[in-house]
């Protein structure tokens, strides 16, 4: 195919132009139009990361904040506030104790009031304290069936866009709903449908964004959407100072889902790819010419897209020029064709392993880090940005050392320090070492988190990316699920089981294949195709 584009693009209007720059007005009265594959049109003609495609990006990105928003909100909604002795010494309060289990009603308050939180609200301590612990099993229970169902969607009726408006627009209304919640089973409820929503905004978020990237740009964009999930989040711990009650802070924390909608969707495009694998050439080359429009590029009239095992055939005849300006039936795929195939089950049974252990070790370590006794709201500001030197890393050498290299490199770095932590005291100067070690575990662990989306991604062809997505989200909100349960162990036991998860998950990633400036195939044929030469 490379000799098919020598072609200079730039010679469209010669009268000696090639029949790829003057295509016949009419099948069958000349040349045949030159069919390619979205990567190679984006390499050609289009460009890879030009000006349409950083909009796109941002603009696209920007849901990642949003579900740092709905995700992370629990952290100040579900916290136990400070409280104090009232009534003096002869109410038989002591404060030393630390604890208010077993003061009488009326000896003690919480600092801020009732509402200052959701276990001041409804006095979820002592006996009661494993309640807060299950509003957060359910949230990621409900992210983990969201994400399954929203990515069949995305691959399917809905699309990148309409998936990603849909679930906003839930997000929206479960989140307005929950600071209305008048009981705690109330709020749960709420909170596992707002978890079922939150579930696909990320997933949706970064195929969009990164489907009409280039391939050799394609790595370095897609680990740089989770600037966005740690911005957001370092932007939370600000609304959460400003909005210090539990129910203002869920309408707070909400609102920027109806600002997303409203200012970003409307310019958003749909994601040329899901067009064409669902049989719409048409509005796929629509996209393409914007593309290359934008970017300063000229695509010329003689060049069609086609899916990847169309590009390869090397057909001619009427039916290519057809397959360019008609509608063709739509190729869907489920995560049945995915295990159906050996390729894909392969790579799905390892995906699925790598994100659920780096989920228990990515989340246990971040709970772990904020049960130290530090002012919350800078705790989690300092956690969000402590994230960001790790994306600028694995993104910088992502495509100088490959995918699988640093999968395994990072979350091996993760697990040594997990280890270590393990063997630290809690007193002194051991006590300052384990956190030192727990920050650097969830800086690896925090790497690799980042960069499993884009290898994901690739591994999977167009027509089931989403779903394959999904599966793998999935796993990963079982392993945030398990994370809490980890935590509680106490001790340096918790290192131990995030140094052993780390450990796997690398051993894991030994076995997928290299992704890097390998195309992003559409089909499941054309992977197979392409895997096979």
């Amino acid at each position: 195919m490379a000799s098919s584009r020598e072609s200079d693009p730039g010679s469209h209007g010669s009268s000696l132009g090639s029949p790829l720059l003057v295509p016949s007005k009419e099948p069958g009265l000349g040349s045949e139009p030159k069919k390619v594959c979205i990567d190679d049109m984006l390499q050609t003609y289009c460009g890879e990361f030009g000006h349409w495609q950083l909009k796109h990006f941002v603009l696209t990105s920007l849901a990642w904040a949003l579900e740092a928003f709905h995700t992370m909100v629990m952290i100040f909604a579900d916290r136990e506030p400070g409280w104090r002795c009232v009534g003096g010494s002869e109410s038989g309060c002591n404060e030393s104790r630390g604890s208010v289990c077993g003061l009488e009603p009326g000896s003690w308050e919480w600092e801020g009031g009732p509402g200052s939180s959701t276990v001041a609200q409804w006095g979820l301590v002592c006996g009661e304290k494993y309640k807060v612990g299950l509003v957060q099993a359910l949230f990621f229970g409900g992210c983990m069936i969201g994400a399954g169902v929203f990515g069949h969607l995305s691959d399917s009726k809905l699309g990148r866009k309409g998936s990603l408006t849909a679930v906003c627009i839930l997000n929206a209304i479960f989140g307005c709903l929950t600071s209305l919640a008048p009981d705690y089973i109330t709020y749960l409820m709420l909170r596992f449908v707002t978890g079922f929503s939150t579930g696909g905004v990320g997933l949706c978020s970064f195929v969009l964004a990164t489907e009409p990237v280039g391939p050799t740009k394609r790595g370095v964009a897609g680990m740089s959407t989770f600037y966005f999930f740690s911005g957001g989040i370092a932007l939370l711990s600000g609304i959460a100072y400003i909005f210090p009650t539990w129910r203002a802070l869920y309408v707070a924390s909400s609102v920027p889902s109806i600002l997303f909608l409203v200012l970003v969707i409307p310019f958003i495009s749909e994601s040329p790819r899901w067009y064409l694998v669902r049989g719409k050439p048409i509005e796929a080359m629509k996209i393409m010419r914007t593309i290359a429009k934008s970017n300063g590029h000229h695509l010329p009239d003689g060049v069609t897209l086609a899916l990847d095992d169309e590009a390869n055939d090397g057909s001619n005849g009427n039916q290519s020029w057809k397959s360019a300006t008609v509608e063709k039936e739509a190729i869907s795929g489920s995560i049945i064709d995915v295990i159906r195939t050996p390729i894909t089950r392969i790579r799905l049974f390892l995906a699925v392993g790598i994100n659920f252990t780096c989920s228990v070790v990515y989340y246990g370590l971040s709970l772990n880090v904020v049960n130290l006794e530090t002012n919350l709201y800078l705790t989690v500001l300092v956690n969000a940005v402590a994230e960001m030197p790790a994306f600028a890393i694995t993104a910088i050498l992502l495509d100088r050392f490959g995918r699988k290299p640093l999968a395994i490199g990072t979350q091996w770095f993760s697990a040594i320090f997990c280890f270590m932590g393990s063997m630290m005291g809690t007193i002194g100067i051991w006590k300052v070492t384990r956190v030192c070690c727990g920050i650097l575990g969830i800086f690896g662990m925090a790497g690799t988190y980042n960069l499993l989306f884009i290898y994901t991604a690739e591994l999977f062809p167009t027509v089931v990316r989403n779903a394959a997505l999904g599966c793998a989200t999935q796993a990963a909100q079982m392993g945030a699920i398990l994370a809490p349960f980890v935590v509680v162990l106490g001790g340096g036991l918790p290192f131990m089981v995030f140094g052993v998860c780390g450990l796997i998950g690398g051993m894991l990633a030994y076995y997928l294949p290299e992704t890097l400036n390998k195309p992003l195939y559409d089909t499941m044929t054309g992977l197979e195709e392409g895997e096979i030469a």
